[in-house]
């Protein structure tokens, strides 16, 4: 709300950069109990808004270039992917330590490259609190939301515990960072082959497409008892995280506001990587410890399955109306 307030992305990106790099060194360079929950929670507090300003700075980009988002988006998934495997090898031979280096120097390529690149294009449109209310009070807008909270739970519970469970099976953490390599790797070609496959008014029916392939993903996961096939069964996140959350994204901007996008933006990830997160952390692990790892993914698969026939449900309520919709204008 600040940042579309002030109308701008970039001051707002500096400020919480800074202080995530500062709190994020200082959370890899403690070993007290009480210092690291004080800066796990720091950190989190200005890193989790960096990633949908990110991506509101990319739609908004992506629309005045006249480009896709996702081939913008690619290059986010390649530096994960990279990193992933990068801090795995890092923790294995110097230990968890290392990576305060490593978060610190990203921080500070970070922080050069958001000081020297330009603002976001602004919407002309006069921010008003009245045009948030009416968004956030619409039907579309909270069975939308809903999906994205039924969906993402289990996405986040995986991210949560796929660590645990390969080391139950016997995995190392390089291994955890391979498969995670593997998972944000497999990205990069399905956002840069977005402008292909994503079409308008179809983002429903696309994001159940993905929530199909989480229940065969986590179903699978459940059965398998090599750890290093679990590493590679990430490797459908091909069809997942980035065919789910470039169809919401979408579908959220052309619901909300053109003036609350950014808001708009951090309310999607607030469901999909924050409240999910701290359900999906309190309630898996509570089911791990219970019933070990193979429930939570039984469980999760279900739930998956719930969010791919909500995502139909919405999809023959407010995907073909649209299309109609078009067809007429048209």
């Amino acid at each position: 709300m600040i940042s579309d307030r002030t109308r701008t992305i970039r001051k707002v990106l500096l400020i919480l950069v800074l202080c995530s790099t500062v709190t994020g060194y200082l959370l890899y360079s403690t070993d007290r109990y009480a210092l690291i929950l004080l800066f796990v929670m720091l950190t989190y507090f200005f890193l989790m808004p960096v990633d949908p300003l990110t991506e509101s700075l990319n739609f908004r980009v992506a629309e005045q270039a006249g480009i896709s988002y996702g081939s913008l988006r690619t290059f986010g998934a390649l530096g994960y992917a990279v990193m992933s495997l990068a801090a795995g090898y890092l923790m294995t031979e110097f230990g968890s330590r290392s990576l305060g280096y490593t978060f610190a120097g990203l921080g500070v390529v970070s922080l050069i490259i958001t000081f020297l690149m330009p603002d976001a294009p602004v919407s002309g449109k006069p921010v008003t609190m009245k045009s948030l209310k009416n968004f956030l009070s619409n039907k579309e807008t909270l069975l939308f939301l809903i999906l994205v909270f039924i969906s993402s739970v289990p996405a986040r519970m995986n991210d949560t515990f796929l660590g645990l469970y390969i080391k139950d099976l016997g995995g190392k953490p390089d291994l955890l960072g391979l498969a995670w390599f593997l998972a944000a790797g497999s990205e990069i070609l399905v956002f840069s082959l977005s402008f292909w496959w994503l079409r308008k008014n179809k983002e429903l029916a696309i994001i159940s497409f993905a929530g199909a392939f989480y229940f065969l993903r986590f179903f699978i996961s459940a059965w398998i008892q090599d750890p290093n096939w679990l590493a590679y069964i990430q490797l459908l996140q091909l069809l997942t995280f980035p065919v789910f959350y470039t169809a919401a994204i979408q579908y959220l901007y052309s619901i909300v506001p053109v003036e609350w996008r950014a808001t708009g933006q951090t309310v999607l990830a607030l469901l999909f990587f924050g409240v999910s997160g701290i359900l999906s952390s309190f309630a898996g692990g509570a089911l791990y410890q219970a019933f070990g790892g193979r429930t939570m993914y039984l469980t999760i698969s279900g739930m998956s399955f719930i969010g791919m026939l909500f995502g139909i449900m919405l999809y023959r309520m407010y995907g073909r109306r649209k299309t109609g919709e078009g067809t007429e204008s048209a």
